[in-house]
């Protein structure tokens, strides 16, 4: 049979994503090695997942209007190639600020990747075969964190932390080549013109935010100066959203928020990935910095709740048609906020078998989660304001992981004291922060628990008539 778009353009974001997200987590394993090559604290080397993931989320405003002036498949392409450069220089870096730039450098192209291929996406697929496409689609979402340690593991065990980069090269070229013949030309007649000072507003805003986190967390700035950088950065946003009210084409498209479907989707799914993004931080240092365990045997641990995401994509449909989005979404948030909850029972003679089932419990029900996120969030969007839906909910989707991180490295940092730079952390450490997660896990339940009962119905199948 042969393939059309329809089919081919999934297998391209795919593609994408998986080169993302591998990337987020693919270090966990290897920080212990990491950071004795790069000679710093291993607690340290979440600089280097967290300008990853906040370079994404900064630059990702301006990929839907770089996609609408210039073309999709131009600036997805181009995308892949600063990604793939990124990636060569994170594998050459010879000390943690080096890295740290290379790997900001990855997050710009990942950054215009990402967004673009899912608005490629949104305007390929009909919205009936929505479901379906983004399921396949965020595997890659799901298997890249998970896949990630295991890789990592392999190839600090058996190779060198550096191919843990090298290995986007031979990815990013598949995703290049089905770029540049499959991916339609999409863009705006007359686009708006870019609003440069919004576009300041929210990349300093977040910046200062971001940053006073981290300085928070390493304690590498006086106080004043951190408290100054964090009000800063909250005073900025604040002014953005007034600029945004009075703009015609602000950067960001805060009139999204309007809808009920979008603004409780978007808020509820920030509260969930910022309990669940840092998790993959904090497991891996948990399994070698205070069990003892091998960077392999870490990897192959948390590659089990990999088993779980897959399984459940056979699922997603069935269990969206028979139960809606917002039941699905409230029944799956406290699901994963107890599978982080169980982590808290792990010691280091927990059998290796209960603690994979714990994971694979969590890697299920969050896999169903990111996919009724992933799709529901786009429900009541109109086919023009597609660009600026997508560009807004991939950096939500990345901050919240960016915070996620600085909020377990800062908690951890505060729990560990002076230890924070031995290859030994003691296990009561890492309670704080997980107990953490589980509860702002939790705590997206409250918005959306709010979602009317038909919301997304057209989307999962479901009869109106039956939810109402």
């Amino acid at each position: 049979m042969k393939l059309s778009s329809t089919h081919i353009v999934p297998l391209i974001v795919a593609c994408a994503l998986f080169m993302e997200n591998l990337d987020a987590s693919i270090i966990t394993t290897a920080l212990p090695a990491m950071a004795q090559a790069l000679q710093a604290p291993p607690l340290q080397l979440n600089l280097a997942i967290t300008a990853y993931v906040f370079s994404i989320a900064l630059f990702i405003p301006l990929s839907g209007w770089l996609a609408d002036k210039y073309g999709a498949r131009r600036i997805f392409c181009t995308a892949v190639i600063v990604f793939m450069v990124g990636s060569l220089l994170c594998g050459l870096a010879l000390n943690l600020p080096m890295l740290i730039i290379a790997r900001i450098i990855q997050g710009l192209g990942g950054a215009m990747m990402v967004p673009v291929g899912r608005l490629v996406l949104l305007r390929t697929v009909p919205k009936n075969e929505l479901v379906s496409a983004m399921a396949w689609v965020t595997i890659p979402a799901l298997v890249g964190p998970v896949v990630g340690p295991l890789l990592g593991g392999l190839m600090v065990t058996y190779a060198d932390w550096r191919w843990i980069f090298f290995v986007n090269l031979p990815i990013g070229a598949l995703g290049l080549y089905l770029g540049l013949r499959f991916i339609g030309d999409f863009r705006e007649i007359q686009p708006p013109k870019f609003d440069s000072r919004g576009f300041m507003l929210v990349a300093v805003g977040l910046c200062g935010l971001i940053f006073g986190l981290e300085a928070l967390s390493h304690h590498f700035l006086p106080w004043p100066w951190i408290a100054s950088l964090i009000l800063a950065g909250v005073s900025l946003l604040l002014i953005y959203r007034w600029h945004a009210s009075r703009h015609h084409a602000p950067i960001i498209n805060l009139r999204l928020f309007r809808h009920a479907t979008f603004r409780l989707t978007a808020l509820g799914g920030f509260l969930f990935r910022i309990g669940v993004g840092g998790l993959p931080f904090l497991l891996p240092l948990l399994f070698q910095l205070s069990f003892g365990l091998s960077a392999l045997q870490s990897g192959l641990l948390t590659f089990v709740s990999a088993m779980g995401a897959l399984f459940m994509k056979t699922l997603a449909g069935r269990i969206l048609k028979a139960y809606g989005f917002r039941q699905t979404l409230m029944i799956n948030a406290a699901l994963s906020a107890l599978s982080i909850a169980g982590v808290l029972l792990f010691r280091a003679d927990t059998p290796h078998l209960v603690i994979a089932l714990v994971l694979l419990l969590g890697g299920f029900s969050r896999s169903l989660q990111f996919t009724s996120l992933n799709t529901l969030i786009y429900a009541d969007v109109a086919d023009k304001d597609m660009s600026g839906a997508t560009a807004v909910a991939s950096m939500l989707q990345q901050l919240s992981t960016s915070v996620g991180v600085s909020l377990a490295a800062l908690v951890l940092n505060a729990m560990v004291g002076n230890s924070a730079a031995n290859q030994f952390l003691p296990l009561m450490a890492f309670w704080p922060p997980l107990l953490m997660l589980a509860l702002i896990t939790l705590a997206s339940m409250l918005l959306l628990r709010q979602l009317p009962a038909t919301a997304g119905a057209i989307l999962s199948g479901q009869s109106v008539r039956k939810l109402a």
